[in-house]
Formats: structure tokens, C-alpha cells, sequence
């Protein structure tokens, strides 16, 4: 599943190739989420309201989720806790900041706002509406279900031990503005951050982080990242110069970059080969597929394309993509397992 600034796009591979439905068109869809129970999956949109299917997508319907005076930033599931029915346990991040959760695949809401105390609080800000603030990630880890990770854009990644019930504050010399956070089932404590202020890596639960920038050169504002679902030394990053080289339609340069257990010093290189020119493209969304090691994908407003040997190489897919596509921007992708 492919969101763009306009539509959600349904993409599934069958004997006769690849066949895309669109659906949710002038809604703002902008975040997605799988459950891994059956055919579920949820899409937030900025401001009407949070959906969810139970058929792979080919059908839509809104959920019980009130979000008056709110817009949905960013969703999370966690297979790791299972609430009633089976359901994997539901986090969707606001804006302004809360986190709402559900334990019954959509059907019952808790508040979570207790992070708002802290310290660093009165410092957040998003500065295209610095009135404001949100949740633009949230990362539920992969081997502990107590263990979930926000980013509130901009200002904090703050982390709770406990499922939400508390949490503790950004630390010294962490990310400022992480936009896409991972953890790794092979690799327990590690946390890779792509960040507005460059990349950044903990080994042991954002106790404590290093940054490494090597070979990104001034393409420091990092927005997508993923790794490998084989192998958590095999990472990729989308890049740019700063923030408006990344999002304004209208003086765009973006890259890919990639790193892996080969490369001395972790040293990042690029991975252009079969992606698009770099001016003209909004940075890109990046995922693993979560079943196929070295198996990666890249959505920007020029396409879908999968990279099959660990991001050394790319093949756009054979999907119909309209001039309308190529003037929107690309807010999220997920990999079905």
C-alpha cells in the first residue's frame, strides 16, 4: 500500500503483473499500518478522520476514532501485544501531540498525553505551523511489547517503558528531529533514527546515541530509512540538503543512500542505480520487505521501485502511474507479510 498526498494506492502482484486500485482520493491519506491478524490494515489521513479494511484494501471504512480539533500524523501496530480479538495492539499519533491507542482493532479509544509534562515540551515546535506540534513517528519495538518509541516533530524522541503509561524525556546529544525511527528483531536494543539533523544510531534503547554521516557529504536531512529484514546492517536512507530540497514540488534534489556490514567504517554510498534523477524528485519512502531478506522498496512522485539485492540496484514496477502522481507528495508505504 502506496500513500500519496491525494490517494491511497492498492498494489498487488498476480500472475498478470501488477494491479493498482486507488482509493480514499482527496481524503489526505498519510500514514499506514498492518495488523498482522488476517487482512486488517488502518490509514490516518490529515483531517478526516482514521480508516481501516479487512480485505487487503480493496475496501474502506472509518473508524469510531473522534479527531475533532486533531489530525492524524502517523500510525503503529504492535504484533508484539495482542488485545481482544486478537488484534494487534493500535497506537495513532496526533497532531497537536497526543497518542491515542486501541486494544480491539479501532473500536475503543485511550488517551495517551502524559508525555506532554515533560521537560521538553514547551520547546517543541513544527516550524511550517510553529504554533504547533505532532506526532510524526512512532516506533513500537520489535522484541519488547513495554518498549514504544515517539518522535515529535519537531523537538524530542522520548521513549516509555511501561506501554505509555510513562515516559521518559529526550536525552544529550540524541536526534532533534527524527522523522522515521526502526528497531530490528535481530538486533534487541538497537534503534536506527533518520533524522532532519542527520543519522543516528543506539545500541542501547537511546540511552545513549552517535551520529554517523560519512559519505552523505551535505545531504544530511534524512527522512526515510529501512533495514534489511535479513540483515540490521544493511541500512537505507532517502537524503537531501534540507528540508525544502526535499518537500517543495518546485526546487527538489533528493538521494538514497545505503550502508551495510561490508563497508569500512560505515561509510555511506549512493544507491541510484534505476531510481530517478535526483532534482525533480520528492524524497523518497522506504521499506524492507519484511518476508524476503534484501528485498527493499522506494515510493517517491516519480514511482514504486523494488530493489531486490540489498539496494545496490533498482527496477521501477510496471504500474500505472499518472501525471497527477508525479505532483504529489509521498507520505507512506507498507509491505504486506
Amino acid at each position: 500500500m502506496a500513500s500519496l498526498q491525494n490517494s491511497l494506492l492498492v498494489v498487488d502482484s498476480s500472475k498478470d503483473g501488477w494491479k493498482v486500485q486507488e482509493h480514499l482520493k482527496g481524503l489526505n491519506p498519510n500514514s499506514l499500518a498492518l495488523d498482522s491478524k488476517n487482512s486488517r490494515a488502518y490509514c490516518g489521513t490529515f483531517d478526516n478522520g482514521l480508516w481501516k479494511t479487512d480485505d487487503n484494501g480493496h475496501t474502506w471504512n472509518e473508524t469510531s476514532l473522534k479527531t475533532s480539533g486533531y489530525n492524524i500524523m502517523s500510525l503503529a501496530t504492535s504484533s508484539m501485544e495482542k488485545g481482544e480479538k486478537g488484534f494487534d495492539k493500535l497506537f495513532v499519533g496526533m497532531e497537536p501531540s497526543i497518542i491515542y491507542s486501541s486494544i480491539d482493532g479501532g473500536a475503543t479509544w485511550k488517551k495517551i498525553d502524559e508525555f506532554n509534562k515533560l521537560p521538553s515540551a514547551s520547546t517543541w515546535s513544527f516550524p511550517p505551523r510553529p504554533w504547533t506540534h505532532h506526532v510524526r513517528w512512532i516506533e513500537t519495538d520489535v522484541n519488547n511489547k513495554e518498549y514504544i518509541f515517539a518522535a515529535i516533530e519537531a523537538g524530542a524522541l522520548i521513549k516509555s517503558n511501561d506501554g505509555g503509561k510513562s515516559w521518559i524525556d529526550k536525552v544529550k546529544d540524541g536526534p532533534y528531529d527524527t522523522h522515521t525511527l526502526r528497531t530490528h528483531k535481530k538486533a534487541p536494543q538497537r534503534l536506527y533514527s533518520a533524522a532532519g539533523d542527520g543519522y543516528f544510531e543506539s545500541t542501547d534503547y537511546g540511552n545513549t546515541w552517535y551520529s554517523t554521516n560519512k559519505g552523505l557529504g551535505t545531504h544530511t536531512y534524512l527522512y526515510g530509512i529501512a533495514v534489511n529484514s535479513d540483515n540490521p546492517h544493511n541500512i537505507i536512507v532517502s537524503a537531501a540538503s534540507n528540508a525544502w530540497k526535499s518537500h517543495a514540488i518546485q526546487d527538489l534534489e533528493t538521494f538514497v543512500y545505503r550502508r551495510d556490514s561490508s563497508v569500512e567504517n560505515q561509510v555511506w554510498t549512493l544507491s541510484d542505480d534505476g531510481l530517478p534523477e535526483s532534482k525533480g524528485t520528492v524524497i523518497s519512502i522506504l521499506q524492507a520487505n519484511p518476508r524476503i531478506k534484501d528485498e527493499f522498496y522506494c515510493l517517491n512522485n516519480r514511482g514504486l521501485y523494488c530493489s531486490k539485492d540489498s539496494a545496490i540496484s533498482w527496477n521501477k514496477l510496471d504500474i500505472h502511474w499518472s501525471k497527477e502522481y508525479c505532483l504529489q507528495h509521498p507520505w507512506a508505504l507498507a509491505i504486506s507479510e
